[in-house]
């Protein structure tokens, strides 16, 4: 916090705090919502006094959301957190100063645990591991007439749209997932894979 003293954290058997505080909404491997209740604002000391005190606690949540792991930090802003200081679920802590007198409060509510998330996407992927799906190599594609597919005959060749040595596209049930060229292994066809594409939608 943006304080002359050091400030620590203590857990805090109060509850039920009422009134406006400083709130966001945290979204990452471990999502929480975040709340910082400020009981005595002449102890914050960042020289911009007239600021509003959602931009003066800004980086002080922030940093307090850092600690659950990768994620991105919602809208700071100032709502009524009596709420979520009452859930059952929140851990509250007490801000105090080197004097142990408690300058302000602060609630967390983890709504998405890590391990949680993790071990349930976990076992998601084991209930489908062994589903077959169908994987498919493109390496090309062209529009026809019905007339000139009823012209064709052994020998007749279908132009592409697709230059030679382009990489051919590889799908998965019909999404494209990557990109590969197209090799020979043991006088069969194959692909090497080039590229995974990062967005691709499985």
């Amino acid at each position: 916090m943006p304080t002359t003293a050091e400030i620590s954290a203590r857990a805090s058997h109060a509850s039920g705090d009422t009134g406006d505080a400083v709130i966001a909404s945290y979204v990452g491997d471990a999502s929480a919502e975040i709340a910082a209740l400020i009981l005595d604002p002449s102890a914050l000391a960042d020289g911009v006094p007239d600021a509003s005190l959602a931009d003066r606690l800004h980086a002080s949540v922030d940093a307090a959301a850092s600690t659950l792991g990768p994620g991105v930090l919602g809208e700071v802003r100032i709502g009524d957190a009596s709420a979520l200081f009452s859930h059952p679920e929140a851990q509250i802590f007490d801000l105090q100063d080197e004097t142990n007198r408690t300058v302000g409060r602060l609630a967390v509510r983890v709504t998405r645990p890590t391990t949680t998330g993790s071990l349930s996407s976990s076992r998601r992927l084991q209930r489908i591991a062994g589903i077959e799906m169908d994987l498919t190599v493109e390496i090309g594609r062209t529009r026809m007439a019905v007339r000139d597919v009823l012209d064709l005959s052994p020998g007749a060749v279908v132009e592409l749209d697709r230059s030679a040595g382009a990489p051919a596209d590889i799908k998965l049930n019909g999404r494209l997932i990557a990109h590969g060229e197209i090799v020979v292994v043991d006088q069969d066809y194959a692909v090497r894979i080039t590229r995974i594409l990062e967005n691709a939608e499985v």
